[in-house]
């Protein structure tokens, strides 16, 4: 395979692309004291917040202050639903809008979360505008607040996913993506970043633990779940070091896996969100998985982490070939049926700084 063909990877042309950015403004005692109840702050902050958010003609904007971690995916119809730890928006970035306030008005929030979803079309090639935009009304925002020395927390998150078997079902065509860093993709964009940006780039798929894969690896009216849960780990890791792909997870507890740089995050999962930290600069393997026989899910989670090599200047085409290829022959060894069933990888660029 040629340098030039190895930089690229080839995905079908329906794929997805997702972006949304968060701005988190600690809530401390010296803001609440500028404001007579939670009530009074929460709406005060957020008709500001919205105010902005016409002016830099962003269009679709979310003020959280009941702690609740957003959760964005791409959908023909847009749905947000309220689980007790997360918020999850469904939307097209194409044609969806909206403005909401997600509050609990007679408690304290730990911190103000606005949630700025990308609209428009050709959301990758216009991902550093809309950044620009959203760090403008955010620099317009410090000195409207009430109080000075405010920091702001933004995390910048990209996705792009579309079905491994896409090719099996017919959709052929293919564009050739040479992925590359945010930072120097947004440098090229007269976007500058500070130098204290924090990046990680990963692959997630999830699996559907269907009844195909029970009745293979279970007992009839079986109790203990292991053998299949170590089928999936023996073949996830096999199908991972035949490509040397080294940070790797398998979370089947029945919590939302949640990938952070455990060189900068301190990490504590909760009753719905598993933390995973991978620290892409390390060398050596690092490996977490989270999985329980006595308890049977409805899905496994899969991530395959990049490192610090697989970030040059040439882009991220090989680690994507590398972790396709190794996807494969985990389906392959699955059994998967790739003309009926799907099997969906998410490319994560996630990028965070203090403003």
């Amino acid at each position: 395979m040629s340098l030039s063909h190895q930089q690229k990877v080839y995905i079908p042309k329906d794929a997805r692309t997702n972006q949304f950015i968060t701005a988190e403004i600690k809530l401390t005692d010296e803001l609440l004291a500028q404001y007579c109840d939670y009530y009074s702050c929460y709406h005060s902050l957020s008709r500001l917040i919205f105010s902005l958010a016409e002016q830099h003609d962003l269009r679709n904007v979310h003020v959280i202050t009941n702690d609740k971690l957003p959760v964005v995916r791409f959908h023909t119809e847009a749905y947000c639903f309220q689980t007790t730890e997360q918020i999850l928006f469904f939307y097209n970035p194409a044609y969806h809008e909206a403005q909401n306030l997600f509050s609990d008005d007679n408690n304290r929030a730990r911190k103000i979360r606005i949630v700025f979803l990308a609209t428009g079309d050709e959301i990758r090639s216009n991902s550093a505008h809309f950044h620009t935009r959203v760090r403008a009304l955010l620099s317009e925002l410090i000195p409207k607040l009430p109080i000075r020395h405010v920091r702001i927390k933004i995390r910048d998150h990209q996705h792009l996913s579309y079905d491994l078997f896409a090719k099996s079902k017919g959709n052929k065509e293919t564009y050739g993506y040479k992925l590359r860093s945010i930072v120097p993709r947004y440098k090229s964009r007269q976007c500058e970043l500070p130098d204290n940006v924090s990046s990680l780039t990963y692959v997630t798929a999830s699996l559907p633990l269907s009844r195909k894969l029970k009745q293979k690896w279970l007992k009839d009216l079986a109790t203990d779940f292991t053998p299949l849960y170590q089928h999936l780990e023996e073949c996830f890791l096999t199908a991972a070091d035949n490509k040397q792909l080294t940070r790797l997870s398998m979370i089947a507890n029945g919590l939302t896996p949640l990938v952070r740089n455990s060189k900068y995050e301190q990490l504590a999962s909760k009753t719905e969100v598993q933390m995973i930290g991978f620290d892409p600069n390390a060398s050596e393997q690092q490996l977490i998985c989270r999985w329980d026989g006595d308890n049977l899910v409805e899905a496994a989670h899969f991530t395959i982490v990049a490192g610090a090599k697989d970030c040059d200047d040439s882009g991220y085409g090989r680690f994507m070939n590398n972790v396709e290829a190794a996807f494969k022959q985990f389906a392959h060894e699955l059994g998967l049926d790739p003309e009926r069933e799907d099997l969906v990888l998410r490319f994560h660029q996630h990028i965070s700084y203090n403003l």
